[in-house]
């Protein structure tokens, strides 16, 4: 399928026909990630969700716990917590 490059104010765009979003699983709002290769491909990609595991294998371990944390557990129940 061939798609043209048009000029939108200062930027240019690309329209994406609905059997090609259809078949993407993509629709109109969705945010996406745009990047490209070295042999001048581009790739577009669904936005990646953060999921809690990734977020966890990226924190250090060994590093020292923040200097505040101590405070929690010392701290008196300020309203109507359940303990």
């Amino acid at each position: 399928m061939e798609v043209v490059l048009k000029k939108m104010g200062n930027s240019t765009a690309l329209i994406l026909p609905p059997p090609v979003l259809r078949d993407l699983g993509m629709k109109a709002g969705q945010p996406l990630r745009l990047s490209t290769t070295a042999d001048g491909k581009v790739v577009l990609e669904h936005k990646r969700k953060h999921h809690l595991a990734d977020l966890i294998a990226q924190c250090d371990p060994k590093a020292a716990p923040p200097a505040d944390l101590g405070l929690w557990d010392h701290a008196k129940p300020a309203g109507q917590e359940v303990w």
